[in-house]
């Protein structure tokens, strides 16, 4: 409980640091990914979809409350953002990369397991295609 308040405050802090718009929506979406108990990746796929919505928001802050929510600091904060930017850029048209990828999420898959699978997934679901 208290690390979910916390993981809050943090990206309700992070939003009122980003422009007035971006904060609107972040926060209005936090409230309903709280609201709906989402968590892990189904609250971060919510957060997503619902800021894109809104109309788009500021990514990186969005990113830099994820970073800082998980304690990364340095490169591996600079890393994490700039991938976390880009999927949140590339979401949309993502395709079967980001299906393969809920799907890993939803099976609970780590590691080499997630990475096997979400290849084998994405490169079945190219084949189906042709």
């Amino acid at each position: 409980m208290k690390k979910s308040l916390l993981s809050l405050m943090l990206v309700l802090s992070a939003a009122v640091a980003a422009p007035a718009f971006a904060a609107d929506a972040g926060s209005s979406c936090d409230a309903k990914a709280a609201e709906k108990k989402l968590a892990g990746a189904a609250k971060t796929s919510f957060l997503k979809k619902c800021v894109a919505d809104a109309g788009g928001g500021d990514a990186a802050a969005a990113c830099d409350a994820k970073a800082a929510e998980k304690k990364l600091a340095g490169a591996a904060k600079t890393s994490f953002t700039k991938k976390c930017v880009a999927d949140a850029g590339g979401a949309a048209t993502a395709g079967p990369e980001a299906a393969c990828e809920a799907k890993a999420a939803a099976s609970k898959l780590h590691g080499a397991a997630k990475n096997s699978f979400t290849k084998k997934c994405v490169a079945d679901a190219g084949a189906g295609a042709k």
